[in-house]
């Protein structure tokens, strides 16, 4: 094995090792330290007021489905971008609400993305998709590399499942660390949706 691969491969490895930690857990703390401008609040939405959240990382790749995506094409829109994985049952839980609420939101103004991960092939995550009724796209990142893009300090996806609301100008506006359902999803879509 050259020295190359032993990096890459311990790489994706340590990848893998940081979401194992942090998987599937149901709420969780507010990381970073410092000062981190978010708030969190009794219903355990992390929130940030409009002129200090933070600009989404680079969140582009495949769907489960094999199509390119770019989260940065969604800039206008009121992005709900849900990590999860096909083995999660936090996850299982709040599926059908997320399908539900994407489907109402349709054409106001919201898209909804889903981070596939930890999902070794795009079977499971597929069937999971059609089994609760998700029609909107989901990026695959087998390896949890997107969610390592996020900077610390930010509200930044922790464990699976995470919810992350991004506002129309690409900049994270809430972020809930467990599974959710459609009211407390609504609470943290209608007032970034209500923004000028």
């Amino acid at each position: 094995m050259s020295i190359r691969s032993r990096a890459v491969l311990l790489t994706a490895v340590a990848a893998v090792a940081a979401l194992t930690l942090s998987a599937c857990g149901k709420g969780g703390i507010s990381g970073g330290g410092g000062d981190t401008n978010f708030v969190t609040g009794k219903n355990g939405i992390d929130t940030v007021s409009a002129g200090k959240r933070a600009t989404v990382p680079d969140l582009s790749g495949k769907t489960i489905g094999g199509k390119a995506l770019d989260v940065a094409d969604y800039k206008g829109k009121v992005v709900v971008l849900n990590v999860w994985g096909s083995w999660c049952g936090p996850c299982r839980e709040e599926a059908g609400y997320f399908a539900k609420v994407s489907k109402e939101y349709q054409g106001k103004g919201v898209q909804f993305v889903g981070i596939n991960t930890r999902d070794t092939s795009t079977t499971p995550a597929v069937n999971f998709e059609k089994e609760h009724g998700v029609e909107y796209p989901s990026l695959y990142d087998p390896t949890g590399k997107l969610m390592l893009r996020f900077k610390k300090g930010t509200l930044n996806p922790q464990l699976i499942p995470s919810t992350l609301v991004i506002d129309r100008h690409g900049k994270v506006a809430a972020r809930a660390l467990e599974a959710l359902d459609d009211t407390t999803l609504l609470k943290m879509i209608k007032p970034v949706l209500a923004e000028k």
